[in-house]
């Protein structure tokens, strides 16, 4: 057993954390949360602290990144200058698409993933279409790429949800793959079936599921076929959806309804599915997304530098839809400011203020995020919880003088100084433990860009 003393919690259902917490931990569970003050009294002597691990700072549950894409991170800082959206942007990111390999993506993905638990981030749901070789030919073992992201999310000491996609066409109206693309494909959608139910790891700390790209890149007659197969192994579903109004465009052209009708219609929306982006709905997909309980994946950082727009995320909410965070395209990685930007950018849009509470927020960068990665037992500092804890501190030039209760508001990921996941120390005093994540990135980037420096 391991005994943890936080300084400051955020304990479930508290508006605000909790001063001196005695948190236990044995087998990577949570097995005791013991406040160890009543009103500003102690409640318990000095002596039975004596062997506890002290957490300056607040202590929050481990973060969940429900949205990554990691060999994005390659594309920092290497896409922000001159005009262009979404698509512009995209070219780019087929370019580092087509470089990729097994080896090299381990690589990038190692040090993406420590980057992340660097942040604070324990769990990770990778979005994953890179399946095959750079002309579409799949690999002697035909899900080595995904097996390349289990051993990289091991290295970096996460867990990982492996979303694994289906990416049949190039656009809604069926346009064959071409050029990158040809890697993302399986064929159809029996295919893709067969193939992501072969990878079976055995991993403790993976989880396999299953990912609809986009009505764009899957057939309106093999929705079904993706949502039947995620639905008979139990794991959660995840898709791209209205991300650009172009989108919604091609889809009533095509189909004669949105985006969200047409999923809907085809049986993919309920409560084991995650909408990611969800920028550009109609007020009838809001609430066929909150009726069916569809959970949404907000990405603000990534919507903000592709100029995607911003989605109506207090609507959402309040129609029942679930909110969880995704770094997306890792323009930035940090959830607190994921979380921030769902309710500053809600203020730009009304110009007023106090859309969500830093509870609401704080859940859906914790327990929300992990449940829509299928991990239902993480995400919160409670007894039989998995034992991951996020200690930041509040000493530091962006926290000083702040209020526990208003450090979500304006901590960074670097002020992140202590990362527990399954109750194995990950990052101690702000470094990994066994990542040299500059220098990893650094190295691996360079590999896939041509670049170094």
């Amino acid at each position: 057993m391991t005994r943890w003393l936080a300084e400051y919690a955020w304990l479930p259902e508290q508006p605000e954390p909790t001063p001196d917490v005695l948190i236990e931990t044995a087998a990577g569970r949570i097995t005791g949360v013991t406040p160890l003050t009543t009103e500003g009294r102690p409640t318990t002597g000095v002596e039975v602290l004596a062997d506890a691990v002290r957490l300056p700072g607040l202590t929050l549950p481990g973060l969940a990144n429900a949205h990554s894409h990691a060999f994005h991170r390659a594309l920092r800082g290497r896409t922000h200058g001159g005009r262009g959206d979404f698509w512009t942007w995209r070219d780019r990111m087929y370019e580092v698409a087509a470089r990729l390999d097994p080896e090299s993506y381990l690589a990038l993905a190692r040090a993406g993933y420590a980057e992340m638990a660097l942040a604070g981030i324990t769990c990770v749901g990778e979005f994953h279409y890179l399946h095959h070789g750079p002309d579409g030919t799949p690999y002697a073992d035909p899900n080595a790429m995904g097996a390349a992201l289990v051993e990289a999310a091991a290295h970096a000491g996460i867990r990982l949800t492996l979303l694994d996609a289906c990416y049949l066409t190039a656009s809604v109206a069926g346009e064959p793959l071409a050029g990158p693309q040809r890697r993302f494909g399986d064929g159809d959608a029996l295919r893709w079936a067969k193939r992501a139910a072969a990878f079976d790891p055995t991993d403790a700390h993976v989880r396999v599921g299953a990912a609809i790209h986009s009505v764009r890149a899957v057939p309106a007659d093999q929705l079904a076929t993706v949502a039947d197969a995620a639905r008979e192994r139990g794991v959660p579903l995840h898709l791209h959806l209205s991300e650009q109004p172009a989108e919604n465009d091609a889809c009533r052209a095509a189909h004669g309804c949105t985006p969200t009708r047409l999923l809907a219609d085809r049986g993919v929306l309920d409560q084991h599915t995650t909408a990611v982006h969800a920028t550009h709905p109609t007020s009838s997909d809001v609430a066929l997304l909150g009726e069916s309980r569809t959970g949404v994946c907000l990405c603000p950082t990534t919507e903000r530098d592709l100029a995607d727009g911003i989605g109506p995320a207090r609507r959402l909410a309040n129609a029942g839809s679930p909110l969880s965070l995704g770094s997306d395209s890792h323009a930035v990685v940090d959830l607190f400011e994921e979380a921030r930007a769902v309710e500053l950018d809600e203020r730009l849009r009304t110009r007023q203020r106090g859309h969500f509470t830093v509870g609401e927020l704080v859940t859906a960068a914790t327990s929300a995020g992990h449940a829509a990665l299928g991990w239902g037992d993480a995400g919160r500092l409670a007894v039989g919880d998995r034992a991951d804890l996020v200690t930041v501190r509040l000493d530091s030039p962006r926290t000083a003088g702040v209020p526990a209760a208003g450090a979500f508001f304006a901590a960074t990921a670097g002020d992140v100084h202590q990362v527990v996941v399954d109750g194995e120390v990950v990052v101690q005093d702000g470094r990994h433990r066994s990542v040299d994540v500059p220098t990893e990135l650094a190295t691996s980037i360079g590999e896939v860009t041509g670049a170094h420096g």
